[in-house]
C-alpha cells in the first residue's frame, strides 16, 4: 500500500466519520424539556447534590476485570486449535499467560486489587 493511498484512507475516513456526526446531530431529535436534563434513579426524585464523586478504585478493578474477562476469550480458540498448531501453540500461550501475569502482579502491587 502506498502512502498516497494510506492518507487519502485516512482523510476519507475522517471525512465519514464526520460527516456522520453532523448528520446525526441535525437529524436527531432534540428536547427542550427541563426533565430531561433531570437525574433519574429508579422514579425516585433525587435530593441533594446529584453529583457525587466516586473512587476511582471502582473504576480499576472494572477495567482489570474487562482486561482479564476480554483476554480469557483468547484462550477458547487456542484451546480447539492447540492439537493442530502444536508446540508453537503452547509456546505462543506460555508467553500469552505470562504477560497476563505480569499484568495481574503489576496491578495487585498497585494496589487495584483492594475493594475499599
Amino acid at each position: 500500500m502506498s502512502a498516497e493511498s494510506l492518507i487519502l484512507f485516512f482523510i476519507v475516513g475522517a471525512f465519514l466519520v464526520g460527516f456522520a456526526l453532523v448528520f446525526a446531530h441535525y437529524v436527531a431529535p432534540h428536547s427542550t424539556n427541563p426533565q430531561k436534563s433531570e437525574s433519574y434513579e429508579c422514579g425516585i426524585p433525587t435530593e441533594g447534590l446529584t453529583w457525587l464523586q466516586f473512587n476511582v478504585g471502582y473504576y480499576l478493578f472494572a477495567i482489570i476485570f474487562l482486561v482479564f474477562d476480554v483476554e480469557s476469550v483468547f484462550i477458547f480458540p487456542w484451546a480447539v486449535v492447540m492439537k493442530e498448531l502444536g508446540k508453537v501453540a503452547f509456546i505462543e500461550i506460555v508467553i500469552f499467560f505470562f504477560v497476563l501475569g505480569l499484568g495481574l502482579l503489576y496491578a495487585w502491587k498497585k494496589g487495584a486489587l483492594k475493594w475499599e
